[in-house]
């Protein structure tokens, strides 16, 4: 797990879907995606539900939530 991945995890839940999150990032929506499923099948859970319009957390998803929030903070004092 990269702490990069964490950043693009918690900009897609502040943004509320992954399209908004790349927009945000500056970044196209396929590498996004793609962090994104990378990270899924490191943890070996699901972090989304997908929805049409808006994504969803899974209970995993709400606690890397909260835990990625630390470790990025943590990471800035460094």
């Amino acid at each position: 797990m990269e702490l990069k991945q964490l950043e693009y995890f918690r900009a897609i839940v502040d943004a509320g879907t992954i399209s908004g999150a790349a927009r945000d990032l500056h970044m196209t929506q396929p590498p996004l995606s793609y962090q994104i499923k990378m990270l899924e099948e490191e943890l070996q859970v699901p972090l989304f539900l997908r929805g049409k319009k808006r994504i969803t957390l899974t209970e995993a998803g709400k606690t890397l939530y909260e835990q990625a929030g630390n470790l990025l903070m943590l990471s800035d004092l460094a």
